[in-house]
């Protein structure tokens, strides 16, 4: 028996001894967990050293980020409500009849702790600190602000009075703050155990730099290294450290881990700059960022290195809005405007279904795999538009005018898009956004050939997650793709998008999208 990848001789498996009273069925059975157990050993070696017990995709781990900015309106509520409750007792009437300068010094010591918190990095949870380090430092702002409120309190002359007024203050303060970051700490750690935080990496080059910065790594554990593809895998070992090698670099491109990876690592030497420039330039048709790797020799550069790939902050996925602060802002505008357009369209969606169960026989529903961000499968869901027994889910044929596959209900719902309505659910639950690039079939053919191969930048329009309606879908790009012209203009549109991402943006695509599909009567759907 030959190894698939190696052609090497295989491990021969034999069945184990056993005894004359063991009847033939146990000795089968033996046998069976004996191979079984093999298998399984032989599997976990391929998964390497660092891998999960679950991969997460990028899409899920990135939107942990927004909860350093729900830690941090925490702290700014309790120390809004700490600073009111004590100034409370700077007047028998409250806080509004107590004098300015009584009250001048509180509020800069409130203004100076949120200050403080932000700029000592408490809200970026590094992996090599400890909790009692942390603490330390919430001390240090606190300690600060009240400085800054003292010397407020000096320069108006009520020091003295003021004393226990922050003392109070300082005490609410710092046991409050102490309590939320020791919990969140906690949160953080157990998220990090988890593999959420963790960033997922693959390096191209099974090389010396590539060994030594497996092995920084492995004493680390502050990043996943979840295998190895190298561009001359002919010379390439079967593994570098316990980490597989996956292929060569053609098979990274459409290899079915990339929607868990966060960073791609270039281990090649860099003085062979034509290899290293083709290898950039054929990894930069990926959804993922790439990043070359250099000086790892001394163990200063090691440990910038893998700095820098353990604290990348997830959110950095190629080009696009990748800023944290859009990433954010984007999810909160699909989950409100989300919801209360499923409120919305709550009634007609029922409508559609109760027409579509009438019309035909079958489910209402329709499922398809198409590609979500970062090239990760996604299920989308649509009211069913085709006859039960033609449902094409590849989208190997693409629907043409007059197609005798659709239904009376379905040639109506998808001339209208009603038939994306249920994509609200994938909304909501965060594998899609109201605006973006249109998700396409998985192997969706153009003529005879997979669209996604007519266009090299193909895989860009995955850099951001896909949108029930988006500017391609405005600027005419709607429906099928007829030739390679036609996927190259969506591609286009869409990686201008993902360029131009913003708030106003989002609602002006919004806003144009229901005149825009109502008048147009040429795209076949």
């Amino acid at each position: 028996m030959t190894d698939a990848r190696t052609g090497a001789p295989a491990e021969t498996l034999m069945p184990p001894t056993t005894p004359d009273r063991v009847t033939g069925e146990t000795a089968l059975r033996v046998q069976g967990l004996s191979q079984g157990r093999t298998a399984e050993a032989a599997a976990d070696h391929r998964r390497g050293p660092f891998r999960p017990e679950r991969l997460v995709p990028l899409r899920e781990r990135r939107a942990n980020e927004a909860y350093a900015y729900l830690f941090r309106f925490s702290d700014l509520l309790l120390i809004a409500g700490v600073s009111l409750f004590v100034a409370q007792g700077l007047s028998s009437q409250g806080w509004q009849e107590a004098l300015a300068a009584d009250i001048l010094p509180l509020l800069v010591a409130a203004v100076s702790l949120c200050w403080s918190l932000k700029s000592f990095d408490l809200y970026v949870y590094r992996r090599q600190e400890r909790l009692s380090g942390h603490l330390l430092r919430v001390l240090a702002a606190v300690t600060l602000s009240l400085i800054a409120g003292f010397g407020t309190a000096g320069l108006s002359g009520r020091a003295d009075l003021l004393i226990p007024v922050f003392g109070l203050w300082a005490v609410g303060v710092w046991l409050g703050l102490g309590s939320l970051h020791g919990a969140s700490f906690g949160l953080v750690a157990r998220w990090r155990r988890k593999g959420l935080l963790t960033p997922n990496i693959v390096i191209v080059g099974a090389t010396r730099d590539a060994k030594i910065l497996i092995e920084a790594a492995l004493e680390r554990r502050d990043v996943n290294i979840l295998g190895i593809f190298d561009d001359r895998l002919s010379r390439a070992p079967g593994d570098v450290c316990g980490v597989p090698v996956l292929g060569d670099t053609e098979a990274l491109l459409s290899h079915k881990i990339t929607p868990y990876v966060d960073r791609v690592v270039v281990a090649v030497d860099p003085s062979a700059r034509a290899r290293v420039e083709g290898l950039i330039r054929r990894l930069s048709l990926l959804p993922n960022a790439v990043s070359l790797l250099v000086d790892v020799d001394s163990e200063a550069g090691r440990k910038t290195a893998l700095d820098r790939l353990s604290e990348q902050s997830l959110s950095a996925n190629g080009v696009g809005p990748s800023d944290t602060h859009r990433t954010l802002h984007k999810r909160l505008q699909d989950v409100v405007i989300g919801t209360l357009a499923l409120l919305i369209f709550a009634p007609v969606m029922v409508v559609v279904a109760v027409l579509i169960k009438l019309d035909s026989p079958g489910p209402i529903f329709f499922r398809q795999r198409r590609h979500g961000m970062n090239n990760e499968v996604i299920n989308v869901w649509k009211f069913r538009s085709m006859r039960t027994e033609a449902a094409d889910p590849t989208a190997a044929r693409q629907v043409s005018r007059d197609d005798d596959r659709v239904t009376r209900v379905g040639r109506f719902i998808r001339k209208t898009s009603l038939d994306e309505l249920p994509q609200l659910f994938n909304v909501l639950r965060g594998d899609m956004s109201l605006v973006g690039p249109r998700p396409h079939a998985i192997g969706m053919k153009t003529g005879d050939a997979n669209s996604a191969k007519l266009v090299a930048e193909y895989a860009w329009r995955h850099r951001i997650k896909p949108g029930m309606t988006g500017w391609a879908a405005i600027k005419g790009s709607r429906g099928a793709l007829e030739n390679a012209e036609d996927v190259r203009r969506r591609v286009q549109l869409d990686i201008d998008y993902i360029e131009r991402q913003s708030f106003w943006f989002d609602l002006y695509i919004m806003a144009m999208t229901v005149p825009c599909i109502l008048g147009d009567r040429h795209a076949v759907r």
